[in-house]
């Protein structure tokens, strides 16, 4: 495997220091939760008596755990599923984890992947660092970024071993529906082969939610996480749902050789959470609801931006609607240095800079909304008189 560094990350805040920036509008994650502000659901905690969810934490046994992941964690994870079971669960190292086990396991160098573009990163580097041969379905902002299932049909090559697809999608917050679930299926059977559906953003969606993807075939294969929606990126804590016997157990095979099992404090933790979720993801919704409004009411009101209007998700990818009117580079340097604010720029997506990925759910409101002005402002200073 040839790795390289992906601008995603060498650009990514973290990477370039929180206390650079203001206004943050680069993440893709709901707001970054603190150990304090879930521990107080779970009556055991850090100390006293022990919770009816497991014993106190200072009690945990740092021991090699399941190598399929946190039983507890697990179960909740396919909980009110008539299909699924916890045995189709396996735990990984957060969602690129999950990715990074998919690909080589189903990649060999001149395999092909048929991958819909833009796309987050990992679905792309890891990949072309094995070898493989990328087949992107464009997703087109004039289509609203809708994926055309018949154009993924008419990229299969007897070279295929799996379809990548989004869901909601990262970064424009398009959604699958239910129809395009099912012909993605049927392809897969059709063609034996799979279709990996990252669905980290699925609690996310803002109409009726889907099932996990799993569901709809031994063929579709789930991946997500509790680093997009739930604020907790630093667990490190994600899964991968697969129905197919054969292909679990080679997952696992993975999964063994590169860490052999996950942390028992990030699985416990995350555990805890999930055991709780009824109490925390209220407030997420409803605040990401509040803050998709501001966005959408910025939108609405400037002339300078367009969008395919999101979905799902925490994410939007806004784009320039006169990019050759203004010069790109002043403004994403005048947008950083004097406004304090940052997005992705399009070319973490391998798109041109004149989109951005706009995150809405990792900011405060007062900061999305200084953001959202700063955009504005930034775009007319590096706007080219003629």
């Amino acid at each position: 495997m040839q790795y390289r560094r992906m601008p995603i990350e060498i650009e990514s805040p973290e990477q370039m220091g929180y206390d650079k920036i203001r206004n943050n509008l680069a993440e893709s994650s709901y707001t970054d939760a603190c150990l304090r502000d879930f521990l107080a659901a779970d009556a055991g905690g850090l100390g006293g008596s022990a919770a009816a969810s497991g014993p106190v934490l200072a009690d945990l046994l740092l021991c090699y755990g399941s190598h399929q992941g946190h039983e507890g964690l697990r179960e909740l994870i396919v909980k009110g599923s008539g299909t699924l079971v916890p045995d189709h669960v396996l735990i990984t190292m957060g969602a690129a984890g999950a990715l990074f086990i998919i690909a080589t396991s189903l990649l060999e160098k001149g395999d092909e992947l048929i991958v819909v573009h833009p796309n987050y990163a990992t679905n792309l580097e890891t990949p072309r660092a094995i070898g493989a041969t990328l087949r992107t379905i464009e997703l087109r902002f004039e289509e609203g970024f809708a994926l055309d299932i018949e154009k993924v049909r008419a990229a299969i090559t007897p070279k295929t071993r799996y379809i990548s697809v989004t869901h909601p999608h990262n970064p424009t917050g398009a959604c699958l529906d239910d129809a395009q679930l099912r012909a993605l299926a049927n392809v897969a059977e059709e063609k034996q082969l799979y279709v990996l559906v990252d669905e980290t953003y699925r609690d996310m969606v803002f109409g009726p939610q889907l099932p996990p993807a799993a569901e709809y075939s031994p063929r579709l294969i789930s991946i997500s996480s509790l680093s997009k929606t739930y604020g907790l990126p630093g667990l490190r804590t994600g899964w991968i749902i697969c129905r197919d016997a054969r292909l679990y157990e080679t997952f696992l095979a993975a999964k063994e050789q590169i860490h052999i099992c996950g942390p028992m404090l990030d699985e416990e933790l995350a555990y805890r959470y999930l055991l709780h979720r009824d109490k925390h993801f209220p407030g997420i919704r409803a605040d990401i609801k509040e803050k998709f409004a501001l966005v959408k009411t910025w939108m609405e009101g400037q002339e300078d931006w367009e969008w395919v209007e999101p979905r799902g998700g925490c994410v939007g990818f806004p784009r320039m609607r006169r990019p050759e009117s203004v010069d790109i580079d002043k403004f994403h340097e005048l947008l950083l240095n004097k406004y304090g604010t940052y997005v992705g720029p399009g070319h973490w997506f391998e798109m041109p800079r004149h989109y951005i990925r706009l995150g809405f759910g990792w900011p405060a409101k007062a900061q999305l909304q200084e953001g959202l002005a700063a955009l504005t402002m930034a775009i007319r200073e590096a706007t080219i008189v003629y």
